[in-house]
């Protein structure tokens, strides 16, 4: 996270912020005015693909409340120019990987551009504290304040605007969710000038009086004017709740608490108390909501609307994040053999579920509930996403580059080969280049890539940017695919689930994350491990039926910490080795590490039903502890048995470049290596401890690695940055979501004259 603290948020709100005012004059004064915005706002519904978890803001004039911050809110919120920099407080519902996956992001985003905030949850919020202590300065939060009773009346610190009540379900020690009650002040009856005028009270200061609530003596009768007497009648103030009710066990709890009866209708329907809940906001999974106890209780609140945020399953077809969307089809048009299409989805549309919700709307992104001004109060969907046409994005693609239909056509003619009806390659003298330059040496195949087939390993870009999201990139993550064998991730920054589930599609990711044996962090930088927490427990979610055997994470000694910490909140399952003791030296024996037999046991094992020979991690140049990963497939045989060396794929991590990279990817197959400035900002790698691509490239060129893949860049470069072609002859630039077969190792820096033109005109711009 090391370029947080130079960099201040970007965005601003998606709404004007300065309150409309209307001329005030001193006879006829208004004690609150009517035209203060107020509403709650849908921040992400992304239950399905999970790049996002459900987070609402409740916004005023000059005040901002979010409630939970699950993976994706800091990114959702740049997309959407919501400015995370006017957040005043945080309340969380839950507190695990589920509702706080977030936090840390925006919290280190607040702590960069000096914004304070406060957090508010249940009493094991200490717990979250303690993990974050590794990568949160102690200046990043005001306060932190936890509650345990039942029922807590929040002290928001001389805010006035609204009142939050907090009422938490506890079924089981420890296992805490919470309701929030969220009551606006009543909004005052405006002065009634005739009726004072007909009580004998003249124009002038006695009209202020009586608005502060003051009674006055009338100037023409020989009474006392009361306030009540000329003030029209005041407005109930909004109340909202928010419902999380995650099982079972807290609906049980849900159902007998006394604490919410205030708020229920009788019988008849009129409301029990002066308490009418205007809105609910559910949490609460498909699961719970859709149980009969759990309907009757909705009913309990009269005509309170309710909307269901806790369930949505249709954002394959309304991607979270739409600008990355937009580029990922546009990528797909010209290159679908690295920017594939997810291969599967699950698409159920709430309005099509055999729910049978109690007078409910489902939640859409952005979609708001206005609470004031009152002429306004109501559902308000004008700020939610439209359907992503894929047709539409394409046309304007034709329309910016005409010649990009000339471009996909050569890109599709590369994978014509002599061996097309096996898929397989087995010379690079059988690719049919149809573009000519430098990147088009003939160069000899390696022996690892002979008659290798498409089922082998596949290399899956999750996160290919730096320091944080971004529209157009999430932080580092890769995700080794070696199909029936399973697979690995390389570093877990924030974002890494849903970047899985929209690679893959919804179901097949399920897949892929069962298979998931290992993961390997590089270094203790935020951006490449902050995601680690909700993998873990997304995977035990998925085998908790079955036997299997719990995840190894490998990575450096300070990750232990930190999962150590984590476990009080939630079982990760997993097991821990340090990445000092998978280096060479440590796995030759010239390093003592006994403590750790068992998990040594435990990788041979996972290398071996993965067909890998080796996993190597080596020290390199950037923060304490931060190292870079070598892969080695085991032999292979031929169909004639001819024996055949395994492919070696070697990943930098964040890295100046440096010997021990240079020694580490000596006849590598494939290097990744981070590439994070441009080549004219030597000065600003060497500051930071990373590469330029200039570097990068040099460090694969020095090794003699046959293909290199760079990644890492800088959020600067909003789509692509700045390179020149040259030196591009076995190299390529790595996007979000691009996934690179083995197979089809020979054929790559011959795409990357065409991603040029796709982004000719980002590039020019950053070249300006």
């Amino acid at each position: 996270m090391e370029e947080r603290k130079k960099r201040s948020s970007d965005g601003r709100d998606n709404v004007d912020d300065r309150p409309n005012k209307t001329p005030h004059s001193e006879t006829t004064p208004d004690l609150i005015p009517s035209n203060t915005t107020c509403y709650f706002q849908i921040l992400g519904t992304g239950m399905d693909t999970h790049d996002t978890l459900p987070s609402v803001l409740l916004f005023f004039d000059n005040l901002r409340f979010i409630f939970n911050a699950g993976e994706g809110l800091q990114r959702f919120c740049t997309e959407q120019k919501i400015s995370l920099s006017q957040i005043h407080y945080i309340f969380l519902s839950r507190v695990c990987s589920e509702t706080t996956g977030g936090l840390p992001g925006v919290l280190l985003t607040l702590d960069g551009v000096r914004c304070f905030v406060s957090v508010r949850g249940p009493s094991n919020l200490k717990y979250l504290v303690d993990t974050m202590r590794s990568f949160i300065s102690n200046g990043a939060l005001v306060d932190i304040e936890s509650f345990e009773s039942s029922l807590s009346s929040i002290d928001l610190k001389h805010v006035k605007d609204v009142k939050i009540s907090s009422i938490v379900l506890q079924p089981t020690p420890g296992d805490m969710s919470v309701v929030y009650v969220c009551e606006l002040p009543e909004i005052k009856g405006r002065f009634n000038k005739a009726k004072a005028l007909a009580l004998g009270v003249r124009p002038g200061p006695k009209y202020s009086q009586l608005v502060q609530g003051q009674s006055v003596k009338s100037d023409h009768q020989d009474i006392m004017v009361h306030p009540s007497d000329v003030m029209d009648s005041s407005l109930p103030g909004p109340i909202v709740l928010l419902v999380d009710c995650p099982n079972e066990s807290h609906l049980q709890q849900l159902l007998s608490t006394d604490h919410l009866n205030n708020y229920f209708t009788d019988f008849s329907g009129s409301p029990g108390s002066s308490k009418v809940v205007n809105c609910i906001i559910h949490l609460s999974p498909a699961s719970v909501v859709s149980s009969l106890k759990y309907q009757n209780w909705m009913k309990s609140f009269g005509s309170a609307q309710h909307i269901m945020a806790g369930h949505e399953r249709k954002n394959m077809k309304i991607p979270i994040f739409q600008s990355s969307a937009r580029m990922i089809t546009r990528l797909n048009y010209l290159c679908p053999q690295f920017f594939p299409s997810p291969e599967s989805t699950s698409i159920i549309s709430n309005e099509d579920s055999d729910l049978k919700l109690c007078e409910s709307i489902a939640a859409e992104n952005l979609q708001k509930f206005v609470l004031r001004p009152h002429s306004k109060h109501g559902l308000d969907k004008s700020c939610v996403p439209s359907l992503l046409v894929p047709t539409e994005i394409i046309d304007e693609l034709h329309s910016e580059i005409p010649d990009i239909t000339f471009a996909a056509q050569n890109v599709r003619q590369l994978w014509h080969t002599s061996t097309e009806s096996t898929g397989e390659i087995s010379s690079v003298k059988d690719v049919k280049f149809s573009v000519k330059g430098p990147w088009l040496d003939d160069d000899t195949l390696p022996s690892c890539l002979e008659n290798i087939g498409r089922e082998d390993m596949e290399i899956v870009f999750l996160g290919t940017g730096s320091s944080q999201p971004s529209k157009y990139r999430n932080v580092s993550s890769i995700h080794i695919n070696l199909f029936s064998k399973g697979g690995l991730l390389l570093d877990c920054g924030e974002g890494t689930l849903g970047q899985l589930k929209r690679s893959y599609g919804v179901d097949k990711a399920d897949d892929v994350m069962r298979g998931l044996r290992c993961i390997w962090i590089s270094h203790m930088h935020a951006d490449h491990y902050a995601g680690l927490a909700r993998i873990l427990v997304f995977r035990r979610e998925l085998l908790k039926e079955d036997p299997y055997e719990p995840a190894l994470v490998i990575g450096p000694k300070k990750l232990k910490r930190y999962l150590d910490a984590y476990q009080r909140l939630e079982d990760l399952d997993m097991v821990f080795l340090d990445c000092q003791h998978t280096t060479k030296d440590s796995l030759n024996g010239k390093i003592d590490s006994v403590d750790n037999v068992t998990e040594i046991k435990s990788l041979k094992k996972i290398l071996s039903d993965a067909g890998l020979e080796a996993l190597i991690s080596f020290p390199v140049v950037h923060s304490t502890q931060a190292f870079g990963v070598v892969l080695k497939a085991a032999e292979r045989a031929n169909s004639i048995g001819k024996s055949i060396p395994g492919w070696k794929m070697v990943y930098s991590g964040d890295t100046r470049p440096c010997e021990a990279s240079i020694e580490a990817s000596r006849d590598a197959t494939i290097l990744i290596h981070e590439a994070t400035f441009e080549d004219g900002m030597v000065g600003d790698a060497v500051d930071k401890d990373h590469s330029t691509i200039e570097e990068a490239i040099g460090v694969g060129n020095s090794a003699g690695a046959y293909r290199m893949i760079l990644t890492h860049f800088s959020q600067r470069y909003s789509k692509i940055s700045v390179f020149d072609s040259t030196q591009m002859h076995n190299s390529c630039i790595a996007f979000d979501m691009m996934s690179v077969n083995v197979a089809d190792l020979p054929v790559l820096p011959k795409v990357v004259p065409y991603l040029k033109m796709l982004f000719r005109n980002e590039m020019a711009l950053e070249q300006s």
